[in-house]
């Protein structure tokens, strides 16, 4: 069943709400601790990959209200969270992307909502609590910051573009990342790495990144953050230059997208071990 055309409005109000209220909360447990406390965690895919009470409670606060405002929806959170539904729309959820920034108390980290369905993203938004930012958009209606409209960068060469990226949790990915970046590095203005698919997506969405590539991503990073990047003028592919379909996207200001897409290429070719 595909949503009807005054649907994604609605879910988009319902995602910036249950962002703003789940991020808030985490925000708050995490100023309760000591400065320069980190929160107790656990890891999961790796030592570097960590989880804590804060990702867990946020998740369920969204969980909660969704079941009682969507019944007939599906949810996949990435604590553990996998609802089925009978509607077609599924809503997937990061209670905090950006986990190692929330653990050191570094401001990069938020919390993200979409509403999906068969044909992709319908609605979504990212929470960004430490700067009080909401970025959000519905399919075919823009992208806001703040209920401000944000466009991308008009950015058309390489050399000037200033680029986010991000790491694998495990090492083997992350030795053949940095020698693809280490290649890559001189042929743009710079390189970013934030630590939130979610935040980077959305600083393309407005200009404060020109382009973000990333691999190994899993649904709740990308859903919300690929429909304010596009809706806001972005294009996005995988880093093969096809539909955003798996774990890896490129998203960035037309004007950079396919002489980025083709130095990743060449820089992914030297880095091959």
């Amino acid at each position: 069943m595909t949503a009807g055309p005054d649907v994604p409005s609605a879910l988009r109000r319902i995602a910036e709400d249950l962002a703003r209220r789940a991020g808030g909360a985490a925000l708050v447990g995490r100023r309760s601790l000591p400065v320069g406390q980190p929160p107790a965690h656990d890891t999961k895919s790796s030592a570097t990959d960590p989880v804590t009470a804060f990702d867990e409670a946020a998740e369920a606060t969204i969980v909660d209200a969704l079941r009682r405002l969507r019944p007939d929806d599906a949810i996949v959170g990435e604590e553990g969270t996998t609802d089925g539904g009978t509607s077609g729309i599924a809503w997937h959820i990061d209670p905090i992307d950006g986990t190692a920034n929330f653990l050191y108390d570094q401001p990069a980290w938020c919390t993200s909502i979409a509403a999906v369905d068969e044909h992709g993203s319908l609605a979504g938004a990212v929470y960004a609590p430490v700067a009080d930012e909401l970025f959000s958009a519905a399919r075919g209606d823009g992208a806001t910051l703040n209920g401000e409209r944000v466009t991308v960068s008009s950015v058309d060469r390489l050399e000037t573009a200033l680029v986010g990226t991000g790491f694998s949790y495990l090492p083997e990915r992350r030795s053949l990342q940095a020698e693809r970046l280490r290649l890559l590095l001189p042929a743009v203005r710079d390189i970013r790495r934030l630590g939130s698919a979610a935040l980077d997506l959305c600083y393309v969405a407005c200009g404060r990144l020109d382009a973000y590539f990333e691999e190994h991503l899993n649904s709740w990073d990308l859903a919300a953050g690929v429909l304010i990047a596009t809706e806001a003028g972005a294009v996005a592919s995988d880093l093969e230059g096809d539909a955003v379909t798996g774990g890896a996207v490129l998203a960035s200001s037309p004007g950079v997208h396919d002489l980025l897409l083709d130095a990743i290429r060449v820089a992914s070719r030297g880095a091959r071990p």
